[in-house]
């Protein structure tokens, strides 16, 4: 192959999970979640804004429990039966930050997003931390805007 060819090669179909919030979803690749797991116990932090829930032991790391519901200015979530911890992989803004969590309402699905299948809900504000509100196989979600919710914990931390 010469070296000005280029292969191209359309993503047919991506792997996602819709995940359960208080009244809404959210819809993110798979690659985006390094795991979900049981709600295990949070460390309360002393004076800490309302969108920080605290700190989870997961891989013998500590991550910070962060409620997007928060951020974005509604009412904070209650833990319950359903209630997992959603691991996201950051962005890689700062080495001190590998893993943010989100808590949950539910258990994530299984979601093959393609491009007919998926479109823009332009009627729709977007909040602080919302990249985009779409339609999805019937279904309305919200695309997170991990890389904002990295700075802004980072810049709680100061860092």
């Amino acid at each position: 192959m010469k070296a000005n060819q280029r292969i191209e090669k359309k993503v047919q179909e991506v792997a996602s999970l819709l995940i359960p919030l208080h009244e809404r979803l959210l819809l993110v690749p798979n690659v985006t979640v390094a795991e979900i797991v049981p709600v295990t116990q949070v460390t309360a932090i002393q004076d800490a804004p309302e969108w920080y829930l605290g700190n989870c032991v997961w891989r013998e790391q500590t991550i910070p429990l962060l409620s997007l519901e928060a951020l974005n200015g509604d009412a904070r979530p209650s833990f319950n039966n359903r209630s997992r911890f959603a691991v996201f992989n950051t962005t890689g803004l700062h080495e001190s930050l590998p893993f943010i969590a989100l808590l949950t309402q539910g258990i994530p699905r299984l979601a093959r997003v393609n491009e007919e299948e998926i479109s823009e809900r332009e009627d729709m504000d977007n909040k602080p931390f919302e990249l985009m509100h779409v339609s999805w196989a019937g279904e309305e979600a919200i695309i997170p805007d991990v890389a904002a919710l990295e700075r802004h914990f980072l810049d709680y931390l100061h860092l």
